[in-house]
Formats: structure tokens, C-alpha cells, sequence
């Protein structure tokens, strides 16, 4: 009997030992779970300090050249940290080459530009490509590229001059008021392209502030249009001009996101 009891006691001390240690057990993995790992930290630490990636941007082109002033907007889209694609639209002044302007010593703030016949206004819609250059090897806050485009263009031949035979068969030439100018203008289709090097500034790709120097290629097929006329006639074709390119330098100013 007495054989039987401690068996019976010792049975009993090791059930209640087995299941503390189970109880312990479940506390121990339970701990565990609630911990989290090292990993799972550093993964949200870098999630913390990720910088947003500005894929895509848009803005406005400010354009000089010799013929005068343009104004026009852009898109340009991301394709890896060197390759960009773009799309321009642009307005600009042309003139012929052989044009000069002349003030009146009377009225200083009124010009005179004798023999010049039309206006002409370049519009021309773009798709072209931007390369990066020497990223590993230049500070980020100037990355040169170089680029090249091509597309439709429209040109607007619009009236400067209006001519007037009077009774006694005199010509009188007047000049045509620019918006009434443009009311009377004719529309010419071309193809256009460009080929260009420039610069973006700062650190901030927020922010797009570049400068870009391009030679455009854009040239009217067949006899042209008349540009210049002989004085003291009534509008008689002096020259025509077909070629409505040349040498900008461009302004880019714009946000990306």
C-alpha cells in the first residue's frame, strides 16, 4: 500500500512539473510573437525615409532669338534616371533675315521696318527625346543633357502692310494693326525638328529650372511666302522666305510630380 501511494506521489509531482513547463512554454512563444524582428524595423525605417520619385513633369518654355521672342509649354515623362521623353508646343515671332527696323526720330516708340510685307508666327508641336550626361561624374545640382525633337508645324502669314491707289494714282501704304492682322492670316502646314544641348540647376526635382540652346530645322516647301516688297509699288513681291528656323535659346521653368 504504502509502495502504491508514493507511486501514486510521484506520478503526481511529475504531471503538475510537465504541465508548468507547457504553461511556461506558451508564455515564452507568446513573448516571441509580440517582439518584432530587427528586420521588419529597418524595413519601416526605410519606408520612413523613402523619397518620392518625380516621374513626370510639365512647364513653360521662354524662347529668344534673333527674330524675337516665343512662348511655349512642355511635358516631359521619365523613362530611367538618363532617358526622358517629351512633348513642346511653342509660338514664335519670324522675320526675314533681311529686314531691318527703323525708329522715327519724331515718335521714339514707334519703328518702321521698310518693305516688310507679312508677319509670320511659328507653331510648332514636338516629340523628342532628352539623355542625361556624365551623371556618375558631375554633382547632381547641374545635369547637362543633350535632346532632339521632331513634328508638325504651322505657320501664320499674316498681312503687316495694306496698300491704297488713290484718285490720282499715287500708292499709299499703311500699316495693318496686329490683331487686325491676325484676323486675315493664313494658315501654312510643315514638318519641323531641332536639335539642342542644355542644363537643369538645383537640387530640388521638385522644381524644373533648366536652360536649353536648340537650332530648329523648319522649312516650307515650294515657292515660299512673300515677305518683303518693293517700295513705291503696290505690294509688289521683292522676296519670299522658306526657311522659319534657326537658333533659340530656351528658358524651361516648370514643377514635377
Amino acid at each position: 500500500m504504502k509502495c502504491k501511494s508514493s507511486a501514486g506521489l510521484v506520478a503526481l509531482v511529475l504531471f503538475s512539473v510537465a504541465v508548468a513547463g507547457t504553461a511556461r512554454g506558451g508564455e515564452n512563444s507568446t513573448i516571441t510573437e509580440a517582439v518584432p524582428s530587427s528586420s521588419s524595423l529597418e524595413d519601416s525605417s526605410v519606408e520612413q525615409v523613402d523619397q518620392p520619385s518625380y516621374r513626370n513633369a510639365w512647364g513653360l518654355d521662354i524662347l529668344v532669338s534673333n527674330d524675337g521672342f516665343g512662348l511655349g509649354t512642355f511635358y516631359r515623362r521619365e523613362f530611367n534616371e538618363d532617358l526622358f521623353g517629351f512633348a513642346t508646343f511653342s509660338i514664335s515671332e519670324a522675320k526675314d533675315d533681311r529686314e531691318f527696323e527703323q525708329f522715327n526720330p519724331y515718335y521714339p516708340y514707334q519703328s518702321i521696318v521698310p518693305g516688310k510685307l507679312q508677319r509670320f508666327l511659328v507653331m510648332p508641336l514636338l516629340f523628342g527625346v532628352q539623355n542625361r550626361l556624365f551623371r556618375e561624374d558631375i554633382a547632381d545640382n547641374f545635369r547637362p543633357f543633350i535632346n532632339a525633337g521632331a513634328g508638325p508645324a504651322l505657320i501664320l502669314s499674316a498681312p503687316f502692310m495694306e496698300f491704297a491707289t488713290s484718285i490720282t494714282g499715287d500708292v499709299q501704304a499703311s500699316q495693318v494693326d496686329f490683331f487686325k492682322s491676325l484676323g486675315r492670316a493664313k494658315a501654312h502646314y510643315t514638318l519641323a525638328a531641332f536639335i539642342g544641348v542644355g542644363a537643369n540647376f538645383g537640387t530640388e526635382k521638385a522644381n524644373v529650372l533648366g536652360v536649353n540652346f536648340r537650332y530648329y530645322f523648319t522649312y516650307l516647301f515650294g515657292k515660299g511666302l512673300p515677305s518683303l516688297y518693293k517700295e513705291g509699288t503696290a505690294g509688289e513681291v521683292l522676296a519670299t522666305k522658306s526657311s522659319f528656323g534657326g537658333f533659340f535659346i530656351t528658358l524651361n521653368v516648370g514643377m514635377a510630380y
